[in-house]
């Protein structure tokens, strides 16, 4: 016979820390027996945050972003395979969404749009399509050979808004896995990666937002091994004449995406689920479920402005 003592059994246990990178709410949790490993999993994922944030950021210029809107119209440049690499990614994002999905949306003229209670009126089309005149992934060009980019066009500026939450989420959790951390969370500001267990042995349980009141839930699952992000017009929008307005703009006309509340998508990886969330929703409902129905291991909850729920073929949800 068999007899457990103490000393055989080693239960997991957790750490978890919260902090604003990349100018959000991110937090990491590392499951794991030894509690050194799991602080310092956590550590490293914070860490490889940072290093993203530092490469990508616009809001310095000593990062590669602002050094390629620096040169826009000028000359080409040379980036690390790194940043490349996520550029190709983010090119065939925007090819599949017919440019519903653009990095160059940072060459929006944001004269026109505030979303806050100064603004009473929305404007004119011809000045709101002129507001994006500049935003084009056609326009951006890679060099393969010498992994060089270039925006083509004076003024233009890309920014990894729409998809760097999701890609820092992915590295850091890369990070922890590497350090032996078979499970645990890495959320950035509501899109999250999960892998492996909690403490007690189930999967993760995941809230997604009632878009009509953001500090409740209207669902709850289970998820293991799978990220999230949910996008909606409860971040930001403005009412004018009793009609709610997103701050999702749509980078073919310039105007507010409508249609629907909120886009919340199930995937294997969270850069993709990060950057598939808003042009869904300037996609529309119909051609964003189309789009969703194609991919293997994606699955959708779409919420229309009528509150009415539609979810993709391949949806897994108990």
């Amino acid at each position: 016979m068999v007899m457990m003592t103490e000393q055989m059994i080693r239960p997991d246990v957790s750490h978890t820390e919260s902090l604003k990178l990349m100018g959000n709410q991110f937090e990491l949790t590392a499951v794991h027996e030894s509690f050194e490993i799991c602080t310092l999993a956590v550590q490293k994922g914070i860490q490889e945050v940072r290093r993203i944030e530092q490469l990508l950021t616009t809001f310095s210029e000593d990062s590669i972003t602002a050094l390629i809107n620096k040169k826009a119209g000028i000359t080409p440049v040379q980036v690390p395979d790194e940043v490349f690499q996520l550029l190709v990614r983010c090119q065939r994002i925007s090819v599949m969404t017919q440019g519903a999905f653009d990095i160059t949306y940072g060459s929006v003229d944001k004269k026109y749009w505030n979303f806050d209670i100064k603004m009473t009126k929305l404007p004119d089309p011809k000045l709101a399509q002129k507001s994006v005149k500049l935003v084009d992934y056609r326009n951006l060009v890679l060099n393969f050979e010498d992994k060089t980019v270039f925006l083509k066009q004076r003024g233009m500026r890309i920014g990894f808004g729409g998809i760097g939450k999701g890609y820092a989420a992915e590295m850091a959790k890369k990070v922890m896995i590497s350090m032996g951390v078979e499970s645990g969370v890495v959320n950035a500001a509501g899109d999250l990666t999960a892998w492996g267990h909690q403490i007690n042995g189930r999967p993760w349980t995941i809230g997604i937002a009632d878009p009509n009141h953001k500090q409740h839930l209207f669902s709850q699952f289970e998820i293991s091994n799978k990220s999230v992000a949910t996008s909606g017009d409860y971040e930001k929008f403005v009412v004018i004449d009793g009609k709610r307005y997103s701050h999702t703009i749509d980078p073919l006309t310039g105007m507010p995406a409508q249609g629907l509340k909120s886009v919340t998508i199930i995937c294997g990886n969270a850069e993709l689920a990060d950057a598939l969330t808003t042009p869904i929703i300037v996609m529309g409902r119909e051609a964003g479920l189309h789009m969703v129905n194609q991919m293997v291991g994606v699955e959708a909850i779409l919420i229309d402005d009528n509150d009415k729920m539609y979810y993709s073929k391949n949806i897994k949800l108990r």
